[in-house]
């Protein structure tokens, strides 16, 4: 199964926007690389609070997500170009790219460094076969001090895995919870 150069993700994925890799002065990288793409993250975000509004403690519960522990965040309507992630919580993110991954490809996500060096890691799922939308992501601050992220700036990189062989049956003939979601979505079960 081998992975993806930049000239065959360009060829191959469809992203929008598609940026090309650039220096671009005190910003953290995006844009196709030698062998990935590095996302951005968007303005939307879903900061995890650790107790309901009104009273009571969270008990994350996957098949009975409660929204009353996130804190909605829009940098772009607060007039900021980043968010603060309390100490050890976590926030929910779209990417402002929005992908169509084709039927023989499979996306594995990665932290960049530069947060990681700061104790944040970036979570998500693989995208399978034939998956569609924005990139809902999940940074988790590790450390017991309040951490900044950037909007519109690189928060990880996708790797493209081309399989050797076509999948039976894809994301989209299995109708997946989460096909063409348009941005920043919590969990759900069917």
């Amino acid at each position: 199964m081998p992975v993806l150069c930049d000239t065959q993700i360009r060829e191959l994925i469809g992203i929008e926007p598609f940026s090309d890799a650039a220096k671009r002065e005190d910003t953290i990288s995006y844009g196709v690389s030698s062998y990935g793409y590095d996302v951005r993250v968007g303005t939307r975000f879903k900061i995890f609070t650790p107790t309901v509004r009104g009273g009571g403690v969270a008990v994350v519960d996957p098949k009975r997500f409660d929204d009353r522990f996130m804190v909605d965040v829009d940098t772009a309507q607060e007039g900021t170009d980043f968010v603060i992630i309390p100490p050890n919580s976590f926030a929910l993110c779209e990417t402002i790219e929005t992908f169509d991954i084709p039927r023989d490809i499979l996306v594995v996500c990665v932290g960049k460094s530069t947060y990681a060096r700061c104790g944040l890691i970036v979570n998500v799922t693989p995208l399978e076969p034939e998956w569609r939308g924005k990139v809902t992501l999940e940074i988790s601050n590790t450390t017991p001090l309040p951490a900044k992220v950037y909007a519109n700036e690189g928060i990880a990189q996708f790797l493209f895995l081309k399989a050797d062989r076509v999948c039976a049956v894809s994301y989209a003939d299995k109708q997946g919870k989460y096909q063409d979601q348009s941005g920043l979505t919590l969990p759900k079960v069917d």
